[in-house]
């Protein structure tokens, strides 16, 4: 039975796949070649198919594929496993943005079509852009909820980075140890006391993603060594407690994070500034 399920599921994938393809050579380009010339007929095809079709697609995959499964990553747009998480902050969003303004990192901007074209300008005249926004991973089912930044010598294409999703801290046990919380979308309220679950790591240039050629940054493989830079950062400016680290597969303490698994090591702290 179990044989079947997965034949039928596979058999699923392929026909999704299938489809995907056919939309985009014989429904959206062939729409777009009919009405535009050649180059902007290509140039929409690709955009509608590697931002808006191919990562719909693939995420439907996954979604049927993974259906009972707890991520240990982050997931990409195009459903693919994305950056792993490695830090854990304990305090409230106003504590988060103070600790790390006063760190010297900068706030994301939200991403959208104006700081999208600001960000492939800076990116192709390698001109600063301190509040870059970040590209969107999803945790628990949604996007990252904030994210901090820091430029290496001053260009957009190279940066300290780290995206936060905020989890309800009184639910934590619950909701890191069933699979379906994993998907819940609600965001706790700004001012509550959550837990921060970061995933940080290190741009160092230019890169297309897998499968759907998105254009994006490249990052450094050692989220350890960028985990390590970013607590070293944060323990400098003295806004954040001492510092626990967790072996792959070990239970956090259950008024923590129980449950949660990541492939490199996990450090959780407390945020300690007042949040002024």
């Amino acid at each position: 039975m179990r044989l079947l399920i997965r034949l039928l599921q596979r058999l699923l994938i392929l026909g999704l796949g299938i489809f995907s393809v056919w939309l985009i050579v014989f429904v959206v380009f062939e729409e777009a070649d009919s009405r535009l010339p050649w180059g902007v007929a290509l140039a929409l095809t690709y955009g509608v198919a590697a931002y808006i079709i191919l990562p719909r697609a693939v995420r439907l995959g996954l979604k049927i594929l993974q259906r009972k499964r707890v991520p240990r990553f982050t997931i990409t747009g195009d459903g693919l496993p994305g950056d792993p998480v490695n830090l854990v902050l304990a305090g409230t969003l106003q504590k988060l943005r103070t600790a790390f303004a006063i760190a010297g990192w900068t706030e994301a901007d939200t991403l959208g079509l104006a700081s999208s074209w600001r960000m492939i300008r800076a990116f192709v005249f390698n001109s600063p852009y301190p509040t870059a926004p970040f590209s969107t991973l999803y945790l628990f089912g949604r996007g990252q909820d904030i994210g901090f930044q820091k430029a290496i010598d001053n260009s957009p294409r190279k940066r300290h980075h780290i995206r936060f999703w905020a989890l309800n801290a009184a639910r934590a046990e619950d909701a890191l140890a069933t699979s379906n919380s994993w998907l819940n979308t609600d965001q706790p309220p700004d001012d509550a006391h959550v837990l921060w679950i970061g995933a940080g790591t290190r741009d160092t240039g230019f890169s297309l993603t897998r499968l759907t050629f998105q254009i994006t940054h490249a990052t450094d493989s050692d989220t350890n060594a960028e985990r390590e830079f970013i607590i070293a950062e944060l323990t400098k400016h003295g806004v954040i407690g001492d510092v626990n680290s967790f072996r792959p597969g070990q239970h956090l303490p259950a008024e923590r994070v129980n449950h949660y698994v990541t492939d490199g090591e996990v450090a959780m702290a407390s945020l300690v500034t007042d949040g002024a």
